[in-house]
Order: structure tokens, then C-alpha cells, then sequence
């Protein structure tokens, strides 16, 4: 009797153990209901989001695509955005790179600054006419100089 308790214990141990797979998470992403599903849960679960958002903000592709959508960065200009964003140093190196790679995003800052009653009329020429100097304003034009070799 304990042999044949024995057998059946190996047997079924056996039969469980072989139902275990390997999970391909390339396979798993390549299906868009799946991924869809997964890009849902991580956004609406709070501790997932902030995992995601770490990992984020350490890979240089993503930082570059966040920078580069306008939606996104004018989102985060918004409300509470700027103020979070100012507390994360990385976040705000990232950022402040970004702007100084692109004139036109400098120039509608410091307009921005000036329409919220943070930077002077005068303050908000001076800055232009020195931008524009420095050739940050030509930044959109291959015709005019590229500042970014002085950097």
C-alpha cells in the first residue's frame, strides 16, 4: 500500500510539474488584446505605475519619445506635472536637455513663463534677443548656424 502511495504521489507530481510553461513574453506582447490588457493594468494599479515610470525615466529611448510628444510634455506642464517634474532631478536634467536641442521649445517656454506672470515683458525680450544670439532660435532652420557643436 505505502508503494503503490508512493507511485501515485511520483506519478502526480510528475504530471503536475509537466503542465508548468515557460511564459514567452515576446509571444505575449505581440498580441495586441494581450498587450492592451497588460498596458491597462499597469495604469491603473498605483505601485505597477511607479515601477514603470522608474524604469522609464532610466532608459535614455524612452525619456527622448516622452520629450518628444508634445500632448505629453504640455500635460505635464500643467497643474502639478511642473512641480513633480522639478522634484525629480533626473527627470528635470532629462528635460532641460531636451529644451536646449530645441529653439522653438525654449522661445514657447520663456512665453509661457511670461503669460503666468513669471518673467517681465522686458525679461522676456532680453531672453529672446539672447537665444536668438547664442542661434537657439535658428535651431529649425539647416540654413542658419547649428549651436549645438559649442555644447
Amino acid at each position: 500500500m505505502k508503494t503503490l502511495l508512493i507511485i501515485l504521489s511520483a506519478i502526480g507530481l510528475l504530471s503536475l510539474n509537466s503542465c508548468k510553461q515557460e511564459t514567452d513574453v515576446q509571444a505575449l506582447l505581440e498580441n495586441s488584446e494581450t498587450r492592451s490588457e497588460i498596458i491597462k493594468t499597469i495604469s491603473e494599479n498605483h505601485d505597477f505605475m511607479i515601477e514603470f515610470m522608474a524604469t522609464m525615466q532610466g532608459n535614455n529611448h524612452a525619456m527622448q519619445m516622452m520629450q518628444g510628444n508634445k500632448k505629453m510634455m504640455g500635460t505635464m506642464m500643467k497643474g502639478q506635472g511642473m512641480q513633480m517634474m522639478m522634484k525629480d532631478s533626473t527627470m528635470m536634467k532629462h528635460m532641460m536637455q531636451g529644451m536646449m536641442k530645441d529653439g522653438k521649445m525654449m522661445g514657447t517656454m520663456v512665453q509661457m513663463m511670461h503669460k503666468k506672470g513669471l518673467m517681465s515683458e522686458d525679461c522676456m525680450q532680453s531672453c529672446m534677443k539672447m537665444m536668438d544670439s547664442k542661434g537657439f532660435m535658428n535651431m529649425d532652420n539647416p540654413d542658419k548656424k547649428d549651436h549645438t557643436k559649442h555644447h
